[in-house]
């Protein structure tokens, strides 16, 4: 039986997350997600289960609302390294989620390393 476009998906960022935890024990991860619209990451807390900063382009402080090419998501990333620094995060561990490290996913985590968050 074929496996649909969603359970690929699904399995596919399951085996990263995984593979991150095991390897990244205790460290805050940078979580992205992008949709056919918009773009977003957040810094998370797997232990405490709490969002420490979040930035996307459905913020109208971005100007970039409804959009999604690499534009935006450079300053999605810039706002989250801006925004974790706030928080007092200085690294954490990238998670693709089932995304292709390309293109907007890849323009998130450059941006954040650029803003001075250890990728």
């Amino acid at each position: 039986m074929a496996n649909s476009k969603r359970t690929l998906f699904i399995k596919r960022r399951m085996r990263v997350r995984n593979k991150l935890r095991r390897v990244n024990a205790g460290r805050l991860r940078l979580s992205v997600h992008r949709s056919n619209k918009n773009i977003s990451a957040q810094i998370i807390d797997d232990v405490n289960g709490v969002t420490l900063a979040s930035a996307s382009t459905l913020e109208k402080g971005l100007g970039s609302v409804g959009k999604n090419n690499v534009e935006a998501a450079t300053k999605v990333g810039a706002a989250i390294a801006e925004r974790a620094k706030k928080a007092g995060v200085e690294e954490a561990y990238f998670d693709r989620g089932g995304f292709l490290f390309h293109g907007k996913v890849k323009a998130v985590a450059d941006a954040a390393r650029e803003g001075g968050l250890k990728i």
